[in-house]
Protein backbone atom coordinates (compact mmCIF):
# COMPACT_ATOMS: atom_id res chain seq x y z
CA UNK A 1 0.00 0.00 0.00
CA UNK A 2 1.23 3.44 -1.10
CA UNK A 3 2.03 5.92 1.92
CA UNK A 4 -0.61 8.44 2.57
CA UNK A 5 0.12 11.23 -0.72
CA UNK A 6 0.13 13.97 1.59
CA UNK A 7 2.24 13.74 4.63
CA UNK A 8 3.77 16.49 7.67
CA UNK A 9 2.47 19.00 4.33
CA UNK A 10 5.05 17.07 1.84
CA UNK A 11 3.14 16.19 -1.41
CA UNK A 12 4.18 12.63 -2.71
CA UNK A 13 3.96 13.25 -6.00
CA UNK A 14 5.31 9.27 -7.23
CA UNK A 15 5.63 6.05 -5.02
CA UNK A 16 8.24 3.85 -7.13
CA UNK A 17 9.94 0.34 -5.72
CA UNK A 18 13.87 0.70 -6.03
CA UNK A 19 17.10 -0.97 -5.08
CA UNK A 20 17.99 -0.72 -1.46
CA UNK A 21 20.31 -2.37 0.96
CA UNK A 22 19.09 -5.75 2.50
CA UNK A 23 18.83 -3.74 6.28
CA UNK A 24 14.66 -3.64 5.41
CA UNK A 25 12.60 -4.58 2.54
CA UNK A 26 11.13 -1.75 -0.03
CA UNK A 27 9.09 -4.32 -2.09
CA UNK A 28 7.29 -5.04 1.56
CA UNK A 29 7.55 -2.70 3.39
CA UNK A 30 8.68 -4.85 6.06
CA UNK A 31 9.50 -3.73 10.24
CA UNK A 32 13.43 -2.91 11.08
CA UNK A 33 14.49 -3.32 14.15
CA UNK A 34 17.31 -0.42 14.00
CA UNK A 35 19.21 -0.15 17.38
CA UNK A 36 16.37 -1.63 19.58
CA UNK A 37 13.49 0.63 18.41
CA UNK A 38 10.75 -0.59 16.03
CA UNK A 39 10.44 1.34 13.05
CA UNK A 40 8.65 1.63 9.39
CA UNK A 41 10.06 3.60 6.48
CA UNK A 42 9.07 4.47 2.88
CA UNK A 43 11.04 5.03 -0.17
CA UNK A 44 9.52 7.37 -2.48
CA UNK A 45 10.59 9.57 -5.68
CA UNK A 46 9.69 13.44 -5.70
CA UNK A 47 8.75 14.73 -9.22
CA UNK A 48 10.93 17.86 -8.33
CA UNK A 49 14.10 15.43 -7.70
CA UNK A 50 13.94 13.13 -11.26
CA UNK A 51 17.14 15.09 -12.70
CA UNK A 52 19.44 13.42 -9.89
CA UNK A 53 20.10 9.79 -11.14
CA UNK A 54 23.14 7.68 -11.02
CA UNK A 55 23.74 4.67 -12.59
CA UNK A 56 25.87 2.20 -10.65
CA UNK A 57 26.14 -1.58 -11.99
CA UNK A 58 23.01 -0.93 -13.90
CA UNK A 59 20.94 0.06 -11.45
CA UNK A 60 19.62 3.45 -11.46
CA UNK A 61 19.98 5.02 -7.70
CA UNK A 62 17.54 7.85 -7.83
CA UNK A 63 17.34 10.84 -4.99
CA UNK A 64 15.04 9.18 -2.15
CA UNK A 65 13.72 10.50 0.67
CA UNK A 66 12.83 8.68 3.92
CA UNK A 67 9.84 8.72 6.12
CA UNK A 68 9.73 7.50 9.40
CA UNK A 69 6.98 6.70 11.19
CA UNK A 70 8.95 6.10 14.52
CA UNK A 71 11.49 8.40 14.79
CA UNK A 72 15.01 7.02 14.49
CA UNK A 73 18.43 8.90 14.23
CA UNK A 74 20.60 7.09 12.80
CA UNK A 75 18.48 5.41 10.30
CA UNK A 76 18.97 7.52 7.10
CA UNK A 77 22.45 7.71 8.14
CA UNK A 78 22.98 3.89 8.12
CA UNK A 79 21.06 3.63 4.71
CA UNK A 80 23.58 6.35 3.42
CA UNK A 81 26.87 4.69 4.82
CA UNK A 82 25.61 1.35 3.66
CA UNK A 83 24.72 2.64 -0.04
CA UNK A 84 28.29 4.67 0.25
CA UNK A 85 30.10 1.44 1.20
CA UNK A 86 28.99 -0.70 -1.56
CA UNK A 87 29.53 1.95 -4.44
CA UNK A 88 33.28 2.47 -2.76
CA UNK A 89 34.29 -1.00 -3.07
CA UNK A 90 32.91 -1.98 -6.68
CA UNK A 91 34.74 1.08 -7.92
CA UNK A 92 37.69 0.72 -6.09
CA UNK A 93 37.42 -3.17 -7.72
CA UNK A 94 36.39 -1.94 -10.95
CA UNK A 95 39.73 0.50 -11.44
CA UNK A 96 41.32 -2.68 -11.20
CA UNK A 97 39.40 -4.43 -13.97
CA UNK A 98 41.23 -6.22 -16.46
CA UNK A 99 38.93 -7.52 -19.20
CA UNK A 100 41.04 -9.70 -20.58
CA UNK A 101 41.59 -11.16 -16.95
CA UNK A 102 37.58 -11.69 -16.59
CA UNK A 103 37.31 -13.50 -19.71
CA UNK A 104 39.95 -16.10 -18.71
CA UNK A 105 38.62 -16.44 -15.30
CA UNK A 106 34.71 -16.97 -16.76
CA UNK A 107 36.13 -19.84 -18.38
CA UNK A 108 37.48 -21.23 -15.67
CA UNK A 109 34.78 -20.99 -12.69
CA UNK A 110 31.83 -22.10 -15.63
CA UNK A 111 29.14 -22.59 -12.54
CA UNK A 112 29.42 -18.53 -12.38
CA UNK A 113 27.74 -16.08 -15.21
CA UNK A 114 30.13 -14.07 -17.14
CA UNK A 115 28.99 -10.61 -15.96
CA UNK A 116 29.49 -11.26 -12.56
CA UNK A 117 33.45 -10.89 -13.30
CA UNK A 118 34.77 -7.61 -13.15
CA UNK A 119 38.22 -8.96 -13.96
CA UNK A 120 40.76 -8.33 -11.00
CA UNK A 121 43.77 -10.74 -10.54
CA UNK A 122 44.20 -12.01 -7.51
CA UNK A 123 47.40 -10.28 -6.21
CA UNK A 124 45.70 -6.79 -6.74
CA UNK A 125 42.51 -8.16 -4.99
CA UNK A 126 44.87 -9.95 -1.50
CA UNK A 127 46.22 -6.20 -1.67
CA UNK A 128 42.77 -4.70 -1.40
CA UNK A 129 41.69 -6.80 1.68
CA UNK A 130 45.35 -5.94 3.07
CA UNK A 131 44.31 -2.55 2.87
CA UNK A 132 40.89 -3.07 3.92
CA UNK A 133 41.01 -4.83 6.49
CA UNK A 134 42.45 -2.09 9.22
CA UNK A 135 38.88 0.38 7.70
CA UNK A 136 35.84 -0.24 10.40
CA UNK A 137 34.23 -0.49 7.17
CA UNK A 138 35.12 -3.83 6.17
CA UNK A 139 32.32 -5.07 9.18
CA UNK A 140 29.59 -3.63 6.98
CA UNK A 141 30.63 -5.49 3.66
CA UNK A 142 30.88 -8.96 5.14
CA UNK A 143 27.83 -8.32 6.46
CA UNK A 144 26.22 -7.04 3.43
CA UNK A 145 25.43 -10.66 1.23
CA UNK A 146 25.02 -11.85 -0.90
CA UNK A 147 27.27 -10.08 -3.08
CA UNK A 148 26.93 -9.27 -6.99
CA UNK A 149 30.07 -10.06 -8.09
CA UNK A 150 32.52 -12.88 -7.97
CA UNK A 151 35.41 -10.31 -7.25
CA UNK A 152 33.86 -9.21 -4.36
CA UNK A 153 33.20 -12.97 -3.21
CA UNK A 154 37.20 -13.42 -3.31
CA UNK A 155 37.75 -10.14 -1.57
CA UNK A 156 35.39 -11.33 0.93
CA UNK A 157 37.14 -14.85 1.37
CA UNK A 158 40.31 -13.02 2.25
CA UNK A 159 39.13 -10.67 4.59
CA UNK A 160 37.55 -13.58 6.37
CA UNK A 161 41.16 -15.37 6.27
CA UNK A 162 42.28 -11.93 8.15
CA UNK A 163 40.69 -12.26 11.16
CA UNK A 164 42.57 -12.48 14.19
CA UNK A 165 40.01 -13.89 16.50
CA UNK A 166 38.98 -17.23 16.28
CA UNK A 167 35.56 -17.19 17.33
CA UNK A 168 34.01 -14.29 15.38
CA UNK A 169 36.39 -16.01 12.33
CA UNK A 170 34.14 -18.88 12.51
CA UNK A 171 30.97 -16.79 12.86
CA UNK A 172 31.72 -15.12 10.06
CA UNK A 173 32.90 -18.42 7.97
CA UNK A 174 29.70 -19.55 8.80
CA UNK A 175 28.02 -16.47 8.08
CA UNK A 176 29.66 -16.42 4.44
CA UNK A 177 29.69 -20.45 2.87
CA UNK A 178 26.50 -21.05 2.14
CA UNK A 179 26.93 -18.33 -0.39
CA UNK A 180 30.25 -19.69 -1.37
CA UNK A 181 29.22 -20.54 -5.32
CA UNK A 182 32.43 -21.56 -6.53
CA UNK A 183 35.62 -23.57 -6.09
CA UNK A 184 38.01 -20.48 -6.73
CA UNK A 185 36.38 -18.47 -4.08
CA UNK A 186 36.17 -21.61 -1.60
CA UNK A 187 39.74 -22.18 -1.91
CA UNK A 188 40.95 -18.78 -1.63
CA UNK A 189 39.76 -18.52 2.03
CA UNK A 190 42.64 -19.58 4.34
CA UNK A 191 42.35 -18.36 7.62
CA UNK A 192 45.14 -17.69 9.52
CA UNK A 193 43.94 -18.10 13.43
CA UNK A 194 42.80 -21.68 12.46
CA UNK A 195 46.22 -22.86 13.02
CA UNK A 196 46.37 -22.23 16.30
CA UNK A 197 43.12 -23.46 17.38
CA UNK A 198 43.31 -27.29 16.05
CA UNK A 199 41.08 -29.03 19.19
CA UNK A 200 37.82 -27.06 18.18
CA UNK A 201 38.65 -26.75 14.54
CA UNK A 202 38.45 -30.56 14.32
CA UNK A 203 35.10 -30.42 15.48
CA UNK A 204 34.16 -27.32 12.80
CA UNK A 205 35.67 -29.80 10.27
CA UNK A 206 32.99 -32.82 10.96
CA UNK A 207 30.35 -30.38 11.02
CA UNK A 208 31.24 -28.89 7.11
CA UNK A 209 31.65 -32.17 6.14
CA UNK A 210 28.73 -33.67 6.58
CA UNK A 211 26.74 -30.54 5.11
CA UNK A 212 24.46 -30.83 1.96
CA UNK A 213 26.38 -28.07 0.52
CA UNK A 214 29.04 -28.58 -2.06
CA UNK A 215 31.26 -26.15 -1.20
CA UNK A 216 30.90 -26.01 2.75
CA UNK A 217 31.95 -29.90 2.56
CA UNK A 218 34.60 -29.02 -0.03
CA UNK A 219 35.88 -26.55 2.87
CA UNK A 220 35.50 -28.76 5.29
CA UNK A 221 38.04 -31.28 3.10
CA UNK A 222 40.14 -28.41 2.02
CA UNK A 223 40.93 -27.31 6.02
CA UNK A 224 41.56 -30.96 7.14
CA UNK A 225 44.05 -30.97 4.39
CA UNK A 226 45.87 -27.69 5.27
CA UNK A 227 45.89 -28.54 9.08
CA UNK A 228 46.06 -32.32 10.10
CA UNK A 229 48.23 -33.70 7.63
CA UNK A 230 51.61 -33.05 9.35
CA UNK A 231 52.29 -32.57 13.16
CA UNK A 232 48.68 -32.79 14.24
CA UNK A 233 48.03 -35.92 11.84
CA UNK A 234 46.43 -38.90 12.95
CA UNK A 235 45.51 -42.31 10.94
CA UNK A 236 41.73 -41.41 11.86
CA UNK A 237 41.52 -38.24 10.24
CA UNK A 238 41.44 -39.81 6.76
CA UNK A 239 38.12 -41.59 7.77
CA UNK A 240 36.73 -38.03 7.32
CA UNK A 241 36.87 -37.58 3.80
CA UNK A 242 36.60 -41.12 2.81
CA UNK A 243 33.43 -41.16 4.47
CA UNK A 244 31.83 -38.31 2.11
CA UNK A 245 29.26 -39.53 -0.72
CA UNK A 246 29.11 -37.01 -2.94
CA UNK A 247 27.71 -36.60 -6.90
CA UNK A 248 29.39 -32.98 -7.07
CA UNK A 249 32.34 -33.20 -9.07
CA UNK A 250 34.03 -30.14 -6.87
CA UNK A 251 33.73 -32.61 -3.76
CA UNK A 252 35.03 -35.02 -5.48
CA UNK A 253 38.01 -33.79 -6.94
CA UNK A 254 38.53 -32.17 -3.59
CA UNK A 255 38.57 -35.65 -1.71
CA UNK A 256 40.86 -36.61 -4.10
CA UNK A 257 43.14 -33.86 -3.87
CA UNK A 258 43.24 -34.48 0.08
CA UNK A 259 44.15 -37.96 -0.64
CA UNK A 260 46.99 -37.57 -3.13
CA UNK A 261 48.63 -35.07 -0.64
CA UNK A 262 48.29 -37.57 2.20
CA UNK A 263 49.98 -39.91 -0.23
CA UNK A 264 52.54 -37.46 -0.47
CA UNK A 265 52.56 -36.48 3.72
CA UNK A 266 51.68 -39.93 4.80
CA UNK A 267 51.81 -42.90 2.74
CA UNK A 268 51.75 -45.70 4.96
CA UNK A 269 48.43 -44.84 6.83
CA UNK A 270 47.10 -43.36 3.50
CA UNK A 271 47.74 -46.47 0.56
CA UNK A 272 45.45 -48.80 2.42
CA UNK A 273 42.60 -46.82 1.41
CA UNK A 274 43.57 -47.67 -2.31
CA UNK A 275 44.63 -51.33 -2.12
CA UNK A 276 42.59 -53.72 -3.83
CA UNK A 277 42.07 -55.74 -0.01
CA UNK A 278 40.17 -52.93 1.05
CA UNK A 279 36.59 -55.14 1.59
CA UNK A 280 38.44 -57.40 4.30
CA UNK A 281 39.60 -54.14 6.38
CA UNK A 282 37.71 -51.96 8.62
CA UNK A 283 38.28 -48.25 6.65
CA UNK A 284 35.91 -47.01 4.05
CA UNK A 285 36.86 -47.77 0.01
CA UNK A 286 36.51 -44.44 -1.86
CA UNK A 287 34.25 -44.64 -4.63
CA UNK A 288 35.82 -45.57 -8.55
CA UNK A 289 35.79 -42.21 -9.73
CA UNK A 290 37.74 -40.41 -6.49
CA UNK A 291 40.25 -43.52 -5.82
CA UNK A 292 41.35 -43.26 -9.93
CA UNK A 293 41.27 -39.63 -9.62
CA UNK A 294 43.64 -39.70 -6.00
CA UNK A 295 45.87 -41.90 -8.24
CA UNK A 296 46.22 -39.88 -11.17
CA UNK A 297 46.77 -36.39 -9.29
CA UNK A 298 49.31 -38.53 -7.19
CA UNK A 299 51.40 -39.82 -10.29
CA UNK A 300 50.87 -36.26 -10.88
CA UNK A 301 53.31 -35.23 -7.82
CA UNK A 302 56.54 -34.57 -7.49
CA UNK A 303 56.26 -35.43 -3.76
CA UNK A 304 55.53 -38.85 -5.13
CA UNK A 305 58.58 -40.73 -5.53
CA UNK A 306 58.81 -42.67 -9.21
CA UNK A 307 58.93 -46.65 -7.02
CA UNK A 308 55.76 -45.51 -5.61
CA UNK A 309 53.93 -44.07 -8.57
CA UNK A 310 54.50 -47.16 -10.18
CA UNK A 311 52.72 -49.29 -7.29
CA UNK A 312 49.80 -46.28 -7.64
CA UNK A 313 49.20 -47.61 -11.29
CA UNK A 314 48.63 -51.11 -10.28
CA UNK A 315 45.57 -50.21 -8.42
CA UNK A 316 43.46 -48.48 -11.06
CA UNK A 317 40.03 -49.88 -10.91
Amino acid sequence: MCPDPDYNGIRLAKWKRLWVPDFFDAATQSQHICNNERCFAFIFVMKANLSSVLCVDGVFLISIFLVELKYNSNFAANFKSKTNHKMNIQTRLFELQDKEYAAFQAKLTPTIPADRFIGVRVPNVRKVAKEYIKDPEHEQFIHDLPHQYYDENMLHGLLVSEIKDYKKCIEETDRFLPFVDNWAVCDIMSPKVFKKHKTELMEKIREWTTSEKTYTIRFGIEMLMSHYLDDDFKAEYLEIPAAVRSEEYYVNMMIAWFFATALAKQWDETIVYLQNDVETRLIASLPTWVHNKTIQKACESYRISDGQKEYLRTLKR
